[in-house]
Order: C-alpha cells, then sequence, then structure tokens
C-alpha cells in the first residue's frame, strides 16, 4: 500500500481514506476511543472502561509495534483502526478491529478487513485468528460472510476464529458485489438528483450557467432547483443564494459553472454544504496544462465524499428522471441507451440521433469514469444499451472485469479514438512491434465482450438495432425488398460478415408474375406496402431464418410513408429481429424498426448484434458435463500428463535476473530456456558456443545436419545470422567465423541445434504493457511473421488456444492443406497455453518470441527463444476495493 494510502467507497456511497497507520496518530486513536461507546469499547478490548483501550493505542503506536495496522478517516476524522500482529513463526497473526460508532453499517469493516487479509497474504501468512466475544453477533457475521474459509469454536462465551486468508472464489465474488452496491450508492447523487443546484446561474440566456438552468426547468426536473449567483436576487423567477452553504435544504447535485479559478472555493463550500455530488463545467483545469489545480478540486470532492464528474464536461443528462443538467442546445429523447462520452463534441452528435436513459459527458475524468458508469447501469432498469466513447483509459484491467459482468446482460459498445500512433520498433522482438496498445485495446475489449467499432456512426447503427429490437437467434438473413441491387448488395455484405443468406422453403412466400422468391426475395418496384408487409411478417415467422431485413427503395410501391408503417406492422410483436434498409433514409421507424440509407449499414450492425448474442449464449450456457471415460484396455498406455508449471522457481530465476540486472535485459539463451522449461514449454535442444572450435564440437553433439545461429542480434535473419543444413562439423566451424566476422560486435555468441524436420512456422509470443496488462499472440512465423501479419492476439490466460489458433488464415497448413500431412496442432494449442500462464504469472516477462515453432507430425517444438525481463510495479490486487 502506497504510504498516503487511498480513497474507497462506502456501503452507502460515501468516501473513506484508507492508510497505514502512523505515530502521528497516536493523539486520533485516543480520540476514537473516547467517542467510542462503552458497549464498543467493551466487545472490542473485553473490559468495561478505556483506560485499558488507551494503552492499547498507546502500544500501537510505539516504535516496537510488531504488528502491521490500517487506519480509516472520513472527512479528515480517524474513524476505524485494523491491525494484525503476527505469531513470530510466519504463518498466523492475530486479528482486531475498532471503528467508530458513527460509521457502523456502512460497510466500512468489511472493507477494511478484505484489505488486512489480503496483505496478510502478501506478506506471506496463512491464517488470521481472531477471539470474539459470543455476544458480539455482528462482527461474527462480518468474518463469516468476507468470503474466506472460517473455521470457529466456541470457548466460554468466546468464538476463536481461524480465517483462512488464500483467496477463494466467495471473496471474489464478494468484494465485486461489495463494490458494485458502493458505486451504485455513490453515482445516485449525480445521476438520479432529488435536488440540483445551479454555481453560476446568470441572468444572461447566452451564459453557460443560465442555459443549464433553462434546460432543467424545461426539461420538468421535479425536485426543487436552486440558482447559486451572489450577484443576483432572482433568476428565471427562482430566488437566488449568495453561497451553497445558504441554499436551505441539503443539495444532492451541483452543477457548477464559474470561472476557472473559482472554482475550488465553490467546491469548498460545497463540502461544508454536505452537497452529494459535483458536476464541474467549466474548463481550464488538466487540459489547459493546471494539473495540480485538478488534483486539489479531486482532493477536496473525496475528503467530503462527494463524487465528481468533470472537470471541462457537457453535465449530466437522466431522461427518465426528467434530469438536463448540461447546457446542450438540445434535449435529448428518452431511449434504452445509456451513453458516455469522453469528448463534449461527440456526446452532442450522438445525442442528436439517438434516444438515450442516460448520459454523462466526463470531459477530463478527474473520478467518475466510465468503469464507474458501468456499474451503475448495469442494473438501470431503464438501460438496455450502453455506448462509449473513450480517447482514453484510466484503468483498462478494471474495465475489463466489470465489462465481463455487465456484457453478459447489456451489450456495451465502444468506439476508442487513438488507433494510430508508433513508438520506437527499432529493437523491438516481432510480437511487440506487432501489439501496438491499440491491438492490446481490441484484445482487452474482446476479452471482456465489448463490441469495439471503428467509427461513431457504425455505434449509432448498432445501437438502434440492440436498443429496438430482439437478439438474433443465429446469423441466418432473409433479405426482402422491392429492387434487386440494393437487395443483392446485402447479400454480398451479409457474406463478407459472415451471415448466411440461406434457401427459403417452397411455397413460404407469393408474388406477382415478375417477382423472385428465393432468398433475397424480389417483390419488384410494383410491390405495394401490404405485399411488403406481408412477406416480412412471414419471413419473420419461418423457422429458417432468425432475421429479417426489408429493404425500399422510395418513391416506388406505395410510397415513403404508408411502406414505412407496414415494415412497422410486419415487426410489431415479432420474437426475431427486423430492420430496415430505406434507401437514403437514416433513423428509427415508429420507434421499433431501425432504419439505415444503406444495405452494407444494415449488415454491419446485424453483424455486430449476432456477435453479440453468440457472445451472451456462450456466457449464459451452463456448461456440458462430460461423459464418464472409458477405462482404457490394460495394454494401452496412459495418456501423457502436462507437469504443473513450476512458478516458484520461475519467480526465482526472474528475481535473479533482476537483481543482478536492475534495469532488465534480454536473457541468454540458457537462462530464457531455464524459464521456459519452468512452465514446460518444448524446446529444441540448444547448445550455446563462444568460438567456431565449440561449435563444431557442439554439433558432433545434437546431431547433423546442424543449425547455427547468432547471439546477439534481435532479429537474426535480417542480419545473415542463422545457417542452416549445415552437413558436417567443419561446416559448422566455416559457418561460425564467416558470421563472426560480418557481424562484428552485434555476435556476443552463437547457438547451435540439430536440424528439425519441415513443419509449419508458427510464432508464439507476448508482451506486457505497464497498464494494459499481458498480451498473447500467434501468428505464421519464420521470416514470413512481419510479412504476411497474420497473427491473432488474447488477454492470457485462454481458455480455448486451439481457437485461438485456428483464427488464422494460415491454420488450414496445419490440419492437411492440398494433400498434405496434418501436423501436431494439438501441440501448438498446449504450447500456446503453457506461454500465457507465463505471461499472466510473470508481469517482468515485457516481450516474449518463440520464433519459430517447428509444428511438425508429432510435437511443436521451439527452434529460436528470445525473451526480455524489465521492472514492474506489482498490479494491485483485484481484492482491494479502491478508487482510482
Amino acid at each position: 500500500m502506497p504510504a498516503d494510502g487511498y480513497d474507497v467507497l462506502l456501503r452507502d456511497g460515501g468516501i473513506a481514506h484508507v492508510r497505514p497507520l502512523s505515530p502521528d496518530d497516536r493523539a486520533a486513536l485516543h480520540e476514537l476511543v473516547d467517542r467510542s461507546s462503552d458497549r464498543s469499547a467493551y466487545l472490542r478490548f473485553f473490559t468495561g472502561g478505556r483506560s485499558t483501550a488507551h494503552a492499547y493505542m498507546d502500544k500501537l503506536t510505539d516504535p516496537g509495534y510488531p504488528g502491521r495496522a490500517l487506519v480509516a478517516t472520513v472527512q479528515g476524522k480517524l474513524v476505524a483502526v485494523v491491525e494484525y500482529i503476527p505469531d513470530g513463526r510466519g504463518r498466523r497473526a492475530d486479528l482486531a478491529i475498532l471503528l467508530d460508532d458513527a460509521v457502523h453499517g456502512h460497510g466500512l469493516g468489511t472493507l477494511l478487513l478484505e484489505h488486512v487479509a489480503v496483505d496478510a497474504a502478501a506478506q506471506g501468512l496463512s491464517e488470521l485468528t481472531a477471539d470474539v466475544l459470543a455476544e458480539n453477533q455482528p462482527m461474527i457475521r462480518v468474518l463469516r460472510d468476507l468470503g474466506l474459509d472460517v473455521v470457529h469454536r466456541y470457548d466460554s462465551g468466546t468464538v476463536h476464529l481461524v480465517i483462512k486468508v488464500t483467496p477463494t472464489a466467495r471473496l471474489r465474488a464478494g468484494v465485486e458485489a461489495r463494490d458494485h452496491e458502493a458505486e451504485r450508492a455513490s453515482l445516485r447523487p449525480v445521476i438520479a438528483p432529488r435536488s440540483v443546484a445551479v454555481v453560476g446561474a446568470g441572468r444572461d440566456p447566452r451564459g453557460l450557467g443560465h442555459r443549464v438552468l433553462r434546460n432543467l426547468l424545461d426539461g420538468g426536473f421535479p425536485g426543487p432547483v436552486y440558482p447559486v449567483n451572489p450577484n443576483a436576487a432572482e433568476v428565471e423567477g427562482l430566488a437566488c443564494y449568495p453561497r451553497v452553504t445558504t441554499v436551505p435544504a441539503r443539495v444532492d447535485l451541483a452543477v457548477v459553472v464559474v470561472p476557472a479559478d473559482l472554482v475550488l472555493q465553490v467546491a469548498r463550500d460545497c463540502a461544508e454544504a454536505g452537497v452529494g455530488g459535483l458536476a464541474v463545467l467549466t474548463s481550464g483545469f488538466a487540459e489547459a496544462g493546471r494539473r495540480d489545480a485538478e488534483q486539489e478540486l479531486l482532493r477536496v470532492c473525496r475528503e467530503a465524499g462527494m463524487r465528481l464528474v468533470g472537470p471541462n464536461c457537457l453535465g449530466v443528462v437522466n431522461t427518465g428522471a426528467r434530469l438536463n443538467a448540461s447546457f446542450l442546445p438540445l434535449s435529448p429523447s428518452r431511449g434504452r441507451v445509456a451513453l458516455m462520452s469522453q469528448s463534449g463534441a461527440v456526446g452532442a452528435a450522438l445525442l442528436e440521433r439517438l434516444d438515450v436513459s442516460s448520459f454523462a459527458s466526463v470531459g477530463n475524468k478527474a473520478d467518475v469514469s466510465g468503469n464507474d458508469l458501468l456499474e451503475y447501469w448495469e442494473d438501470d432498469d431503464d438501460t438496455g444499451v450502453i455506448a462509449l466513447y473513450l480517447e482514453s483509459f484510466g484503468n483498462p484491467r478494471k474495465f475489463a472485469r466489470i465489462a465481463r459482468r455487465v456484457s453478459a446482460r447489456k451489450p456495451i459498445l465502444m468506439v476508442k479514438s487513438g488507433r494510430t500512433g508508433a513508438g520506437d520498433r527499432a529493437v523491438r522482438s516481432h510480437t511487440a512491434a506487432a501489439a501496438s496498445p491499440d491491438v492490446a485495446v481490441d484484445a482487452l475489449a474482446r476479452a471482456a465482450g465489448v463490441i469495439r467499432l471503428d467509427s461513431v456512426h457504425e455505434l449509432i447503427d448498432a445501437a438502434r438495432l440492440l436498443a429496438h429490437q430482439p437478439l438474433p437467434a443465429g446469423p441466418r438473413v432473409a433479405v426482402v425488398g422491392n429492387s434487386g441491387g440494393p437487395e443483392a448488395m446485402a447479400a454480398d455484405a451479409c457474406e463478407q460478415h459472415g451471415l448466411i443468406v440461406p434457401e427459403l422453403p417452397a411455397g413460404l412466400l407469393r408474388g406477382g408474375a415478375n417477382a423472385a422468391l428465393g432468398n433475397p426475395v424480389d417483390l419488384t418496384a410494383d410491390a405495394g406496402a401490404d405485399e411488403l408487409r406481408a412477406a416480412v411478417a412471414a419471413l419473420a415467422a419461418c423457422d429458417a431464418v432468425d432475421a429479417v431485413l426489408a429493404i425500399y427503395t422510395p418513391p416506388f410501391g406505395s410510397g415513403l410513408e404508408e411502406t414505412r408503417r407496414a415494415f412497422a406492422a410486419a415487426a410489431r410483436g415479432s420474437a426475431k429481429p427486423v430492420l430496415a434498409c430505406v434507401v437514403g433514409h437514416d433513423g428509427l421507424i415508429d420507434g421499433i424498426v431501425p432504419s439505415y440509407a444503406f444495405p452494407e449499414q444494415a449488415v454491419a450492425a446485424l453483424a455486430t448484434a449476432v456477435a453479440y448474442a453468440r457472445h451472451r449464449a456462450c456466457l449464459l450456457e451452463p456448461p456440458t458435463p462430460a461423459p464418464p471415460a472409458a477405462p482404457a484396455p490394460p495394454s494401452a498406455p496412459a495418456p501423457p500428463s502436462v507437469p504443473p508449471a513450476d512458478v516458484a522457481a520461475a519467480r526465482a530465476i526472474v528475481a535473479a535476473e533482476l537483481a543482478a540486472h536492475p534495469d532488465g535485459r534480454w536473457l541468454p539463451p540458457a537462462t530464457a530456456a531455464r524459464l521456459l522449461r519452468c512452465y514446460g514449454v518444448d524446446l529444441a535442444e540448444t547448445v550455446e558456443v563462444d568460438g567456431p572450435d565449440a561449435a563444431a564440437a557442439a554439433a558432433g553433439r545434437t546431431g547433423l545436419p546442424a543449425v547455427l545461429k547468432a547471439v546477439g542480434p534481435v532479429h537474426k535473419s535480417d542480419v545473415g545470422g542463422v545457417r542452416l543444413g549445415l552437413a558436417t562439423p567443419g561446416d559448422v566451424r566455416r559457418a561460425y567465423e564467416d558470421m563472426a566476422a560480418r557481424l562484428g560486435e552485434q555476435m556476443t555468441g552463437g547457438a547451435v541445434q540439430r536440424m528439425l524436420p519441415a513443419g509449419v512456422e508458427i510464432i508464439v509470443g507476448g508482451v506486457n504493457y505497464p497498464v494494459f496488462g499481458p498480451l498473447l499472440m500467434v501468428g505464421m512465423g519464420g521470416v514470413a511473421a512481419d510479412l504476411l501479419a497474420d497473427r491473432v492476439f488474447r488477454v492470457p490466460p485462454v481458455a480455448d488456444p486451439a481457437a485461438m489458433v485456428d483464427e488464422l488464415r494460415c491454420a488450414p497448413l496445419l490440419h492437411g492443406y492440398r494433400g498434405s500431412p496434418p501436423v501436431d496442432a494439438d501441440a501448438l494449442a498446449r504450447q500456446v497455453s503453457r506461454v500465457g500462464h507465463l505471461l499472466e504469472d510473470l508481469p517482468e516477462v515485457a516481450e516474449l518470441d518463440l520464433n519459430p515453432v517447428i509444428v511438425g507430425a508429432a510435437g511443436a517444438p521451439v527452434v529460436d527463444a528470445r525473451v526480455r525481463l524489465a521492472p514492474c510495479a506489482p498490479e494491485p490486487s483485484p481484492l482491494l476495493r479502491r478508487l482510482r
């Protein structure tokens, strides 16, 4: 834990600050004892009076105190202390906690116990013990419900509890549920306030503060609205107040629209007045180089327990609550899409085209971010689809954890700007050169079930379909309309997106003499609205179809408006999605049917819905129990067992290397091999050599023909650092001499291997981004790795490595292509899985290239491995609930 600690959310949405105990806390600890009730002191110290408690607080802050302790403050006041004291044998520690009576029931005790358990496990302890009076049932319940394994024993009115600190699935689920509850409670005053103050509400209609006030009033916000302006007695018929502290009632949300140099004082006033949350629309903070001012604004809000939206934002909208706390020039329409935008301009453009449940413009994201809003919208009954426009990630790993859970219930659409941008790749491995931060975003989104789109236009198209139509059960699409050209374009687009345009059952439809009743169904330009309606309804009821795309080219048939009404009538009540392409017209038909100007738009949106439906079905589908295995005949050999990874040995290798090379380095081949073998990675036999004679001798040991590789260059093939098919030891000697003469100081040694039989060359690699975490890659290997760029990325560990491999364009080569024999693709999948676990366990592995992995008839050995270590800060445990 950092010495200055961090902020945490409480069950009721309040904010506490948790940090290590300091000797300077002695006076505050005595004050905590003095504020405690007799009952609380008795339950904690097992004795009446305060003398024992005060004496113990002196021990806590004594320089010789043998334990570890955390304290929590709320609004600057120390309200809790939790500690554990190891027993000296390195296995157990005694646990104790004291809470201010004022914070009982707010979840602070549970949160501190979670943090202490994680800290104890990190210190190598296995158990915490606690003696609790049997009458102290609340504390016993807290310890039992924490989610850790607990053993208890009653003894003469005392319960002795032994808490195993090894994390469990129940602990993870409990932490997630408690964090979710706290996040929702903290955002309620911001997204669903009962009262709003507009600080900076002026009389000038052109002023932002006036526009915010006018939007609140015009939108019909049902709660009290308080204009705050020291220079006006009333604005828009409402009494004005000089400061927030003079408002006669507690305010949930304060919208701040004052000059930047006044914002901090306004925030302090809001803190004094007990305001629930702030939306600071004012710019001129971190985006203008005033990061310190923004940090001070956040500090004021956190200490007061206020959540902060912005600064430098448009405001907050909740159409269900009739809240328009923004300076938008329009009144957003009520719908099922919850929208967050980091860009005010993009947010405003989206609101013109989407009907929303709520909208948050987060601006600089000093506090409230997409992660917080996902937690709120997950349980929001008014929200069916979540749409995000992001320019940056604050905590991408937490985003992935939350989004993975939320996407099982609601689709999350994301547009992330900044796809381009190149760093210095001159000395990078193949994997690091390919795995740009944007690739990491793609992999993160895929792992979390988030639908990443390339443009805001695609987000609008997909959101309309997902918000207004049921999910498709599969990829089969019926295309019907009045013009063959757009229908053919739709069918082509379906094939490009992996959708199926199936043959339709005979006799399903009837049409005019010139109608084509296959699929696509062309009813010709003469088809009227009733004919189109009947066809769409019949197709939607057909078991051979999962979705219907209705296409109309105006002005033919019955005309635009009547045909649009026909499409809506056919879609109403359908259990399958019905979408339309009304050529040249985007929009929503009768609030039901999403309509697209061009067929490709409609098909792309439908493909997004099919992909999401497939993702959700996989998450919700219960696992099929495996049938019992038939007993093997006595003569059959036992299947080969894969030894578990030796994580401790791997970490010892990493620690020793970084102790000797604090800045990290590319590992020598022998050390890289030892590290990889800790995870069972299959490596071709390699002998390191330091001269031509040693190389010739090594070839005699490994076998001929031999391969000689230079040690030193990152990309050996680029500089002539690989020689194949060396038939004799003399050939190996001469190859070494020639290579050393050409490469000079680049070549720090050599490696000799026996040349393996031909196989499919694959690259397996990894890279670790400090922000995003590890990223695993598999692709076509050898010299074609960069040329063909046939690669697939995943966030490890990978549940189905074989499926990852099969996504490669070169995958047919593994399974027998044009008469070639299949190779051992299962062995490759095992290699991929092992590397994924290595990357997850060892964040210090900054880059890893296994290139090539020769996938042959019986195995997939690595013939060249490069591993770079780099120091990295430990990732905060996901079990530690905290605000970023």
